[in-house]
């Protein structure tokens, strides 16, 4: 198991936009998903994007059962997404309250897509096309974004709904940071 450091909001690799991956199916990508998978567990995440441990590559990985940080959200089936394309279907957008292991402690509430269609590649190759609504298409968005070097807080419109977790959120795990 490795656990990588995840960048923190000011860190300059957040703000970049990430490459394209090109080869699929090798080592190295193996690797890096492993660890990125390793890494969001241990930090109950939700999602997880390459550049947020430092790797400026389109990648991202999403899922979960169940997650403290979102124990209301329903399940989000375990994925694995390489340059992703997203494309709304239809202009309804929602407030949701979203925390980012990048911003620790903190939540806002950030204007999403209600419904998407996403599609990109899996580890192989293989394309992956799905259309989504609710909090999955949130989380989706929430993770491409960090592929244009985008973090949530700057998706915020009323900043009187921007704050600590502990403040907002009390009921939640105090030792977990978003």
């Amino acid at each position: 198991m490795t656990v990588r450091e995840i960048l923190k909001m000011g860190d300059p690799l957040l703000s970049r936009v990430a490459d394209p991956i090109r080869e699929f199916n090798t080592p190295a990508l193996h690797g890096l998903i492993a660890d990125m998978f390793d890494t969001m567990h241990a930090a109950d995440g939700a999602g997880l994007a390459a550049p947020q441990i430092g790797v400026s590559l389109q990648l991202v990985i999403f899922g979960f059962k169940s997650n403290q940080r979102y124990p209301d959200a329903p399940q989000v089936p375990e994925t694995v997404l390489i340059n992703p394309v997203l494309t709304p279907l239809g202009d309804e957008q929602e407030e949701g309250f979203e925390g980012c292991l990048s911003v620790p402690g903190l939540r806002g509430s950030v204007p999403r897509y209600t419904r998407l269609r996403y599609e990109g590649y899996d580890q192989y190759g293989n394309k992956l096309l799905r259309e989504v609504d609710g909090f999955h298409a949130r989380v989706v968005q929430h993770e491409v974004d960090h592929l244009l070097g985008i973090l949530y807080p700057s998706r915020i419109r009323d900043f009187s709904r921007f704050g600590y977790t502990s403040v907002m959120f009390p009921d939640l795990d105090p030792n977990s940071d978003d």
